[in-house]
Protein backbone atom coordinates (compact mmCIF):
# COMPACT_ATOMS: atom_id res chain seq x y z
CA UNK A 1 0.00 0.00 0.00
CA UNK A 2 1.47 2.97 -0.65
CA UNK A 3 1.23 6.17 1.21
CA UNK A 4 -0.30 9.41 1.05
CA UNK A 5 2.43 11.75 -0.39
CA UNK A 6 1.52 15.09 1.03
CA UNK A 7 3.78 18.02 -0.50
CA UNK A 8 3.71 21.69 1.21
CA UNK A 9 4.90 24.20 -1.00
CA UNK A 10 5.97 27.11 0.85
CA UNK A 11 7.25 29.54 -2.45
CA UNK A 12 8.65 32.77 -1.50
CA UNK A 13 7.61 32.97 1.64
CA UNK A 14 8.78 32.71 5.72
CA UNK A 15 11.77 33.69 7.24
CA UNK A 16 14.27 31.98 9.74
CA UNK A 17 11.99 32.53 12.78
CA UNK A 18 9.03 31.53 10.54
CA UNK A 19 11.10 28.24 9.59
CA UNK A 20 12.11 27.41 13.65
CA UNK A 21 8.66 27.81 15.10
CA UNK A 22 7.09 26.07 12.36
CA UNK A 23 9.43 23.05 12.74
CA UNK A 24 9.19 23.02 16.35
CA UNK A 25 5.50 23.24 16.50
CA UNK A 26 5.16 20.74 14.41
CA UNK A 27 7.36 18.32 16.05
CA UNK A 28 5.00 18.96 19.44
CA UNK A 29 2.00 18.54 17.63
CA UNK A 30 2.61 15.74 15.29
CA UNK A 31 2.78 12.81 17.35
CA UNK A 32 1.28 9.74 14.86
CA UNK A 33 -1.02 11.96 12.54
CA UNK A 34 1.26 10.90 9.52
CA UNK A 35 1.76 7.26 9.65
CA UNK A 36 0.39 6.87 6.29
CA UNK A 37 1.44 9.69 4.66
CA UNK A 38 4.87 10.87 3.85
CA UNK A 39 5.61 14.34 4.34
CA UNK A 40 7.38 16.54 2.32
CA UNK A 41 8.12 20.39 2.39
CA UNK A 42 9.85 23.11 0.25
CA UNK A 43 11.04 26.21 1.85
CA UNK A 44 12.66 28.98 0.13
CA UNK A 45 15.78 27.60 -0.79
CA UNK A 46 17.99 30.27 1.45
CA UNK A 47 16.31 27.87 4.35
CA UNK A 48 17.17 24.67 2.67
CA UNK A 49 20.22 23.73 5.12
CA UNK A 50 18.63 25.06 8.39
CA UNK A 51 15.47 23.10 7.58
CA UNK A 52 17.45 19.91 7.43
CA UNK A 53 19.45 20.18 10.44
CA UNK A 54 15.66 21.25 12.28
CA UNK A 55 13.92 17.89 11.24
CA UNK A 56 17.09 15.64 11.67
CA UNK A 57 15.81 12.19 12.72
CA UNK A 58 11.60 13.16 12.03
CA UNK A 59 9.50 11.75 9.67
CA UNK A 60 9.50 15.02 7.37
CA UNK A 61 11.04 14.98 3.67
CA UNK A 62 12.94 17.60 2.44
CA UNK A 63 12.43 19.46 -0.80
CA UNK A 64 12.94 22.31 -3.47
CA UNK A 65 11.03 24.17 -5.15
CA UNK A 66 13.73 23.99 -8.05
CA UNK A 67 17.04 23.11 -9.25
CA UNK A 68 19.37 24.79 -12.12
CA UNK A 69 19.75 22.96 -15.38
CA UNK A 70 23.77 23.03 -14.88
CA UNK A 71 25.80 21.24 -12.66
CA UNK A 72 28.42 24.03 -11.95
CA UNK A 73 30.48 27.21 -13.30
CA UNK A 74 29.63 30.79 -14.08
CA UNK A 75 25.73 31.05 -13.74
CA UNK A 76 25.01 33.37 -11.12
CA UNK A 77 22.48 33.08 -8.48
CA UNK A 78 21.56 29.32 -9.40
CA UNK A 79 21.77 26.44 -7.27
CA UNK A 80 22.81 22.92 -8.83
CA UNK A 81 20.88 19.23 -8.31
CA UNK A 82 24.84 18.38 -6.31
CA UNK A 83 24.17 21.48 -3.89
CA UNK A 84 20.23 20.22 -3.50
CA UNK A 85 21.99 16.68 -2.85
CA UNK A 86 24.57 18.29 -0.05
CA UNK A 87 22.18 19.58 2.09
CA UNK A 88 19.81 17.03 1.99
CA UNK A 89 17.17 17.38 -0.40
CA UNK A 90 15.19 14.25 -1.46
CA UNK A 91 12.45 16.28 -3.67
CA UNK A 92 12.64 18.72 -6.31
CA UNK A 93 9.91 20.45 -7.45
CA UNK A 94 9.43 20.68 -11.54
CA UNK A 95 7.52 22.48 -14.55
CA UNK A 96 5.57 24.04 -12.06
CA UNK A 97 3.46 27.34 -13.58
CA UNK A 98 5.03 29.50 -11.90
CA UNK A 99 7.80 28.81 -13.16
CA UNK A 100 6.75 27.88 -16.85
CA UNK A 101 4.97 31.66 -16.91
CA UNK A 102 7.11 33.78 -14.95
CA UNK A 103 10.43 32.27 -16.07
CA UNK A 104 9.56 30.99 -19.45
CA UNK A 105 10.15 26.99 -18.94
CA UNK A 106 8.83 24.64 -20.86
CA UNK A 107 8.45 21.02 -21.53
CA UNK A 108 11.98 20.92 -23.05
CA UNK A 109 13.49 22.80 -19.74
CA UNK A 110 11.76 20.43 -17.81
CA UNK A 111 13.47 17.15 -19.46
CA UNK A 112 16.98 18.93 -18.86
CA UNK A 113 15.84 19.16 -15.34
CA UNK A 114 14.44 16.02 -14.76
CA UNK A 115 17.47 14.07 -16.74
CA UNK A 116 19.83 15.58 -13.68
CA UNK A 117 17.64 14.58 -10.91
CA UNK A 118 17.58 11.05 -12.09
CA UNK A 119 21.60 11.08 -12.66
CA UNK A 120 21.55 12.13 -9.05
CA UNK A 121 18.89 9.87 -7.26
CA UNK A 122 16.95 12.65 -6.28
CA UNK A 123 13.08 12.27 -6.73
CA UNK A 124 11.24 14.54 -8.99
CA UNK A 125 7.70 16.33 -8.83
CA UNK A 126 6.88 17.17 -12.21
CA UNK A 127 4.01 19.98 -12.19
CA UNK A 128 1.61 19.44 -15.02
CA UNK A 129 -2.00 21.51 -15.91
CA UNK A 130 -4.17 23.42 -18.28
CA UNK A 131 -4.98 27.29 -17.91
CA UNK A 132 -8.52 28.53 -18.26
CA UNK A 133 -8.70 28.20 -22.00
CA UNK A 134 -7.35 24.70 -22.61
CA UNK A 135 -10.05 24.03 -20.10
CA UNK A 136 -12.75 25.56 -21.90
CA UNK A 137 -11.91 24.08 -25.53
CA UNK A 138 -11.31 20.78 -23.62
CA UNK A 139 -7.91 20.21 -23.94
CA UNK A 140 -6.94 19.03 -20.61
CA UNK A 141 -5.88 15.95 -21.14
CA UNK A 142 -4.22 16.53 -24.36
CA UNK A 143 -1.82 19.07 -22.21
CA UNK A 144 -1.17 16.96 -19.45
CA UNK A 145 -0.63 14.14 -21.17
CA UNK A 146 2.21 15.98 -23.80
CA UNK A 147 3.69 17.25 -20.66
CA UNK A 148 4.76 13.41 -19.95
CA UNK A 149 5.13 12.21 -23.03
CA UNK A 150 7.97 14.10 -23.47
CA UNK A 151 9.91 12.29 -20.95
CA UNK A 152 9.09 9.19 -22.21
CA UNK A 153 9.61 9.03 -25.00
CA UNK A 154 13.45 10.88 -24.64
CA UNK A 155 14.20 8.52 -21.36
CA UNK A 156 11.71 5.83 -21.89
CA UNK A 157 8.93 4.59 -19.12
CA UNK A 158 10.87 3.18 -16.39
CA UNK A 159 12.83 6.69 -15.97
CA UNK A 160 9.07 7.68 -14.37
CA UNK A 161 10.12 4.95 -11.27
CA UNK A 162 10.32 7.16 -8.21
CA UNK A 163 9.29 9.96 -9.90
CA UNK A 164 5.90 12.18 -9.12
CA UNK A 165 3.34 13.73 -10.95
CA UNK A 166 1.31 16.79 -9.77
CA UNK A 167 -1.47 17.85 -11.58
CA UNK A 168 -1.88 21.40 -10.85
CA UNK A 169 -4.34 22.93 -12.67
CA UNK A 170 -3.25 26.82 -13.77
CA UNK A 171 -6.53 28.89 -13.16
CA UNK A 172 -7.13 26.67 -9.69
CA UNK A 173 -3.61 27.92 -8.60
CA UNK A 174 -4.09 30.78 -5.50
CA UNK A 175 -6.79 31.85 -6.31
CA UNK A 176 -9.30 29.53 -4.10
CA UNK A 177 -10.63 27.95 -6.84
CA UNK A 178 -10.17 24.48 -6.85
CA UNK A 179 -11.00 22.02 -9.17
CA UNK A 180 -13.86 19.88 -8.54
CA UNK A 181 -13.15 16.22 -7.09
CA UNK A 182 -14.36 14.32 -9.93
CA UNK A 183 -12.54 16.62 -12.15
CA UNK A 184 -9.86 15.60 -11.08
CA UNK A 185 -10.56 11.99 -11.23
CA UNK A 186 -10.92 12.17 -14.51
CA UNK A 187 -7.68 13.81 -15.17
CA UNK A 188 -5.67 11.32 -12.79
CA UNK A 189 -7.31 8.27 -14.95
CA UNK A 190 -6.36 9.61 -17.90
CA UNK A 191 -2.94 10.13 -17.32
CA UNK A 192 -2.65 6.81 -15.52
CA UNK A 193 -4.38 5.02 -18.24
CA UNK A 194 -1.65 6.81 -20.19
CA UNK A 195 1.09 5.62 -18.94
CA UNK A 196 -0.20 1.88 -18.40
CA UNK A 197 0.09 1.69 -22.19
CA UNK A 198 3.47 1.70 -21.25
CA UNK A 199 3.85 -0.46 -18.07
CA UNK A 200 0.52 -1.16 -16.07
CA UNK A 201 3.15 -1.43 -12.39
CA UNK A 202 4.55 2.10 -12.93
CA UNK A 203 0.90 3.52 -14.21
CA UNK A 204 -0.38 1.53 -10.52
CA UNK A 205 2.51 2.61 -8.64
CA UNK A 206 3.25 5.93 -9.57
CA UNK A 207 1.77 8.94 -7.07
CA UNK A 208 -0.33 11.50 -8.84
CA UNK A 209 -1.19 14.27 -6.46
CA UNK A 210 -3.36 16.86 -6.71
CA UNK A 211 -2.54 20.76 -6.38
CA UNK A 212 -4.29 24.00 -6.78
CA UNK A 213 -6.20 26.03 -3.51
CA UNK A 214 -6.37 22.68 -1.32
CA UNK A 215 -7.37 23.38 2.26
CA UNK A 216 -8.42 21.60 5.24
CA UNK A 217 -11.97 21.80 4.12
CA UNK A 218 -11.77 19.94 1.10
CA UNK A 219 -8.45 17.61 1.14
CA UNK A 220 -10.58 15.05 2.11
CA UNK A 221 -12.61 14.70 -1.15
CA UNK A 222 -9.88 14.97 -2.96
CA UNK A 223 -7.86 12.04 -1.54
CA UNK A 224 -11.11 10.23 -1.65
CA UNK A 225 -10.99 9.65 -5.03
CA UNK A 226 -9.61 6.38 -6.36
CA UNK A 227 -6.25 7.90 -8.30
CA UNK A 228 -5.52 10.94 -6.56
CA UNK A 229 -2.72 9.76 -4.33
CA UNK A 230 -1.44 13.20 -2.46
CA UNK A 231 -1.52 16.72 -2.10
CA UNK A 232 1.07 19.43 -3.61
CA UNK A 233 -0.40 22.45 -0.63
CA UNK A 234 0.25 26.22 -1.11
CA UNK A 235 -0.91 28.48 0.98
CA UNK A 236 -2.71 26.47 3.66
CA UNK A 237 1.07 24.56 4.10
CA UNK A 238 2.38 27.94 5.46
CA UNK A 239 -0.48 27.66 8.23
CA UNK A 240 0.40 25.12 10.93
CA UNK A 241 -2.70 24.17 12.40
CA UNK A 242 -4.51 23.90 8.60
CA UNK A 243 -1.19 21.74 7.46
CA UNK A 244 -1.91 19.20 10.14
CA UNK A 245 -5.41 19.27 9.95
CA UNK A 246 -4.91 18.23 6.23
CA UNK A 247 -2.69 15.74 7.56
CA UNK A 248 -5.05 13.83 10.55
CA UNK A 249 -7.58 14.26 7.43
CA UNK A 250 -6.54 12.43 4.72
CA UNK A 251 -4.11 9.98 6.63
CA UNK A 252 -6.19 7.20 7.21
CA UNK A 253 -8.63 7.56 4.21
CA UNK A 254 -6.58 4.43 1.46
CA UNK A 255 -6.29 1.65 4.26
Amino acid sequence: MKKILIVGNWKLNGNKKFLINFINNFKKKKKNIYKNCNIVITPPSLYLDAFNYLTLNENINLGAQNVDVNVFGSFTGDLSVKMLKDVGVKYVILGHSERRINYYENNFTVLKKFILLKKYNLIPIICIGENYDEKKKKLTNKICINQIKIIIKKLGIKSLNNTVIAYEPIWAIGTGKSAKPEYVQNVHSKIRSYISKYDKLISKNIIIQYGGSVNEKNAKSFILQHDIDGLLIGNSSLKLNSFIKIIKEVSNLKN
